[in-house]
């Protein structure tokens, strides 16, 4: 018996964990109907769903890994177990208010109407600050309720942040970070362990890739053992001479978040010819 994984019907979600997938190696045939399809590359199948409904499929063993947004995971708040942040998908879950209104923190909403699709995130915020607000529930157009008089405020998802100005809004609080993720339903067989161990190895390899960075530069002979000691993601980089005498090719890894940090010192060191390559997968 094969792996079964949700993924979301549609939306930038699912176009982003799609291309995830490829890269690891799991291809699927999907027309835009389809509910269910099997995976081409691995021992899987792939089921196509709302993103709300996901987190119950998991629970229940309908599906037995899922990504999705943790936001929906959080608020279900399913037994399931999350195993992995993907670094894609990001927003986060906000307090927003109209423009122009007295607000200096949550106190100031006691007693108002919130309008929010995420009820049972927002209800647990309210009661960490010890605020009793009213909780109204809407699945869409969240931002347009203070300017129909529904809400005094709204809690939603918030990404650039150009819809809320669109409508007249302050963001204020943050009360959940969120990104797509790896959950998993918590008693898989043996089988299907062996499998998710599989493909959890592939997804990791790809996740390395991307936050990494191949690099190659010439650098003075006596200066490689400095410039290695500011590239410490591989065991050791590979060195080869060049032509002109007492200079090296240094060849070696680093995580993209660290080069621009530390690309001043290279040369301050002597590097030259400094080249970036992407990583499309990584093993270490």
């Amino acid at each position: 018996m094969g792996l079964n994984i949700a993924i979301q019907k549609s939306g930038r979600l699912h176009d982003e964990t799609i291309a995830l997938l490829k890269s690891a190696g799991l291809k699927v045939d999907n027309s835009k109907d389809q509910l269910k399809a099997p995976a081409r590359g691995m021992d899987a199948t792939f089921y196509f769903l709302r993103n709300s409904d996901i987190p119950k499929y998991l629970e229940d063993g309908v599906a037995d890994i899922a990504i999705i947004g943790e936001n929906t995971l959080h608020e279900k708040n399913v037994k399931v177990k999350l195993l992995d942040k993907l670094g894609f998908s990001k927003c986060r879950l906000s307090i927003a208010v109209p423009k122009g209104s007295k607000y200096n923190s949550i106190q100031d909403l006691a007693g108002k109407k919130i309008a929010t699709s995420y009820p049972h995130t927002l209800q647990q915020y309210l009661d960490e600050q010890f605020v009793s607000a009213e909780i109204h529930v809407i699945s869409g157009s969240v931002e347009i309720a203070p300017n129909i008089g529904l809400a005094d405020a709204i809690c939603d998802l918030v990404s650039s942040g150009s819809t809320l100005f669109k409508n007249g809004l302050d963001e204020k609080d943050v009360i959940l970070q969120s990104e797509a993720i790896i959950a998993v339903n918590d008693d898989l067989s043996d089988e299907k362990q062996e499998l998710l161990d599989q493909l959890l190895f592939r997804i990791r390899s790809v996740m390395k890739g991307r936050n990494h960075r191949y690099v190659l530069m010439n650098v003075p002979n006596d200066k490689i053992k400095e410039v290695s000691d500011m590239l410490p993601v591989l065991k050791s980089p590979t060195v080869l001479p060049l032509v002109e005498e007492g200079w090296s090719s240094l060849h070696s890894v680093i995580a993209e978040s660290d080069f621009w940090k530390v690309i001043n010192k290279l040369k301050a060191l002597g590097a030259e010819g400094i080249l970036i390559i992407p990583i499309e997968k990584m093993v270490v």
